[in-house]
């Protein structure tokens, strides 16, 4: 589940104020980075929630939401002035446990709630439902905004409840992309994944599966498809790229994990276009029909072929017509007065490379959170800097005979060195201009790991013949540590 939306590499990938009373006055400084200059006070009404009024709300219950809720905490300013509205029916939780952990076979540990509620993800407290309500923060489950009126500053949820706020973020993140009706997206047996509701169904399928077919070669894929090996069921991917993870992965990088895929029964269709997903006598999902006329069997399929920024009913915001989503400046504030946007559906500045982006990614959820609510609570100035970060961990059920576990930093682009022979270590380096850019480590220790960030923002100067030559990953990453204090 992450995507670097837009940029020209990984293609097809705030107010400052202190509080002084409960009423709360306070007013908008003016925006940087061309957003329109404004000014204006407003008083928020007690924060009783005997009414309508409230003085924060987050629309949004993933993850975002929840490092959100514990940075109101820690500067005490949650209780009885947050209200956060959701349209699942659970607290905030990790959602990357989805395709990964949540999927394992029944007999193998899988991942359930309230094991990955947030923020144990990062190494913090688990915020299980019972956490909220000790915060007196209100729990909006199950009932998503409808309707937002900017001028009045309210909310209206679907079941007609009006809310008014002081200040709003934004944290709806991404719906998962999907095939239209016509073609059979909706066809019994097919499934998408992006709330517990979606992986609870796809576990009852799983359960009685045969032949499993899984669309889309990305993250989705590959975990979605790991998932299935263990339990031990008959699974093909297809997606139209020439190998795994375009986006991130050079041809040859692909080509082991591919590999690694095929030793454990997984199945290629590489290079194809699907023109319907076909139905059996019984309504179900029986086998999906490729464009050249060929059929491939299956009893259920996985759609993963990205997502979309959940702007909706926000688009009023002012949308980001190149990266989609909501756009927003160095410190998540959006045109309007007091509405701020983040995690996946913020289009924000990245400042490291100059350009705008939107991430999909679990780090840059909290990461933008804590960020927004430090600038919005206190006097924090420094515009947000985020460094790309995208991982995946996969085949970690118990009996797995290889673990998978990788981690990039940065930005691929440039020219490409790739040390070791996945056994089980490999990195992959990004050199442009003779500056190293990105890099790329499966299965690193953690003092390797641990360099990846402190690499890929120092950018420094590298020997690529050196690096060509280095006869293990670990020479290889003596050679760029070096080069940190060159």
């Amino acid at each position: 589940m992450a995507s670097l939306s837009n940029c020209p590499s990984l293609k097809h990938g705030v107010s400052q104020w202190c509080p002084q009373s409960s009423s709360l006055t306070r007013t908008q400084p003016s925006s940087s980075i061309g957003f329109r200059t404004f000014r204006r006070s407003y008083v928020v009404a007690s924060s009783a929630f005997a009414n309508e009024n409230r003085e924060f709300v987050i629309v949004g219950g993933g993850n975002s939401a929840g490092y959100a809720a514990r940075t109101f905490v820690e500067h005490g300013m949650a209780d009885g002035r947050l209200c956060i509205v959701s349209k699942e029916a659970y607290a905030p939780y990790e959602r990357p446990a989805l395709t990964k952990g949540y999927l394992f076979p029944l007999d193998k540990k899988p991942a359930r709630l309230p094991g990955f509620h947030t923020c144990v993800g990062s190494g913090g407290e688990r915020q299980t439902p019972e956490w909220y309500k000790e915060k007196g923060i209100e729990m909006l489950y199950g009932d998503p905004v409808a309707d937002i009126d900017i001028e009045k500053q309210t909310l209206t949820t679907n079941s007609g409840k009006l809310l008014k706020y002081g200040s709003l973020i934004v944290a709806t993140g991404c719906t998962a992309s999907r095939f239209p009706e016509k073609i059979g997206g909706n066809l019994p047996g097919v499934h998408y994944i992006r709330e517990v509701a979606d992986a609870d169904a796809l576990v009852s399928s799983l359960e009685k599966a045969r032949k499993v077919a899984v669309v889309g070669g990305g993250y989705i894929g590959m975990e979605v498809a790991a998932a299935a090996v263990g339990w031990k069921l008959d699974t093909t991917i297809i997606f139209p790229e020439n190998h795994l993870l375009q986006r991130l992965f050079t041809p040859s990088l692909a080509q082991r994990y591919e590999e690694l895929y095929q030793e454990n029964g997984v199945k290629f269709v590489k290079g194809v276009s699907i023109k319907n997903l076909e139905s059996g006598a019984d309504g179900h999902v029986a086998a999906i029909k490729l464009e050249d006329g060929s059929t491939i069997d299956a009893d259920t399929v996985i759609i993963g072929i990205g997502a979309k920024p959940a702007v909706s009913p926000f688009g009023s915001l002012g949308l980001n017509s190149t990266v989609g989503g909501i756009q927003v400046d160095g410190q998540f504030r959006t045109s309007i007065p007091g509405i701020f946007a983040i995690g996946d559906v913020a289009a924000f500045p990245l400042k490291i490379y100059d350009r705008m982006a939107r991430v999909e990614h679990v780090d840059h959820a909290r990461q933008s959170a804590q960020h927004c609510i430090k600038a919005l609570l206190s006097a924090q100035t420094h515009n947000y800097d985020y460094l790309p970060y995208f991982y995946s961990r996969v085949f970690e059920y118990e009996g797995s005979p290889r673990k998978v576990w990788w981690q990039f930093f940065g930005d691929n682009v440039g020219e490409t060195v790739e040390v070791g022979n996945f056994d089980p270590k490999i990195a992959t380096f990004w050199i442009e201009s003779g500056k190293l850019k990105g890099v790329l480590l499966e299965s690193g220790s953690p003092e390797e790991f641990e360099l990846l960030p402190k690499l890929a923002r120092s950018q420094p100067v590298v020997d690529k013949a050196k690096l060509q030559n280095a006869s293990s990953v670990e020479q290889a990453f003596d050679i760029a540590r070096s080069s940190l204090q060159g």
